[in-house]
């Protein structure tokens, strides 16, 4: 677990800012309170004056304006000391990502399909013994990101019943999405390439519904262009603009 301990204000506010933006497990303390049992990062400022218990812990130290680079390197400590980096990937049309290390939850992200290829490869450079796990349940979005990831291992989970069900109060979609990559990520797969998928019919027919619906009406998209779509060769508002130019 990393754990912010500095008397420094500007410091204390961004790096929490930080972690939380990056869905990272974290949790403060003040310099001179007892770290907890499972702190394995600590993040200060330069000039705090800490007694670290033990060379078990690393101690990563930051300023406010340089608090990216001190989180991405307490990160990369927190994973050095936890395990494997293991990604959770939940399709859809914006999956859910979550990053694991050991049995910690360093990072999570709900991103848009098309950044999704490009957040796990953030996520897993300079790991060299990184693993992707997608789930397999969205077949044509789940091959869009297993044919993404080249050069990285990628298993191709059943993701049958890792999509929780969420309390009153406990978060929209974003949430339950979040959470069913931790599932993924937890689960064994199938050890994949490349994940060969031909739309069908009925998916080809809701991609040309839905370009009507985002049309306003005004148009619906060709089986061709909807096929493209389908592959995540274009977005659908590609394909519209391709129709309305064509």
């Amino acid at each position: 677990m990393i754990v912010v301990v500095t008397d420094d204000f500007a410091l204390y506010h961004a790096a929490v800012a930080e972690l939380r933006e990056r869905g990272a497990t974290f949790t403060t303390r003040e310099p001179g309170v007892e770290l907890p049992e499972r702190a394995a990062v600590v993040i200060s400022a330069p000039d705090d004056d800490l007694d670290l218990p033990d060379e078990s812990v690393e101690h990563v130290t930051t300023t406010a304006d340089r608090v990216r680079d001190g989180v991405e390197e307490a990160l990369g400590g927190l994973r050095g000391t936890e395990g494997r980096t293991v990604v959770g990937v939940d399709p859809g049309e914006q999956p859910g990502i979550a990053v694991i290390s050991g049995d910690t939850v360093v990072a999570a992200y709900h991103v848009p399909l098309g950044e999704a290829v490009d957040t796990v490869l953030a996520a897993v450079d300079d790991e060299p013994d990184a693993l992707v796990r997608v789930g397999d349940g969205d077949r044509l979005r789940s091959a869009r990101v297993v044919n993404g990831l080249e050069e990285v291992s990628v298993e191709l989970v059943d993701e049958s019943g890792t999509t929780p069900t969420l309390g009153r109060g406990a978060g929209g979609k974003g949430m339950a999405d979040v959470l069913a990559a931790v599932n993924i990520a937890r689960m064994e797969g199938e050890p994949v390439e490349t994940r060969a998928v031909e739309p069908t019919a009925g998916e080809i027919q809701r991609i040309k519904n839905e370009s009507r619906d985002r049309s306003s009406g005004d148009l619906t998209v060709s089986e061709e262009l909807a096929r493209e779509v389908a592959l995540g060769e274009l977005t659908i508002a590609e394909a519209i603009d391709e129709q309305r130019d064509g």
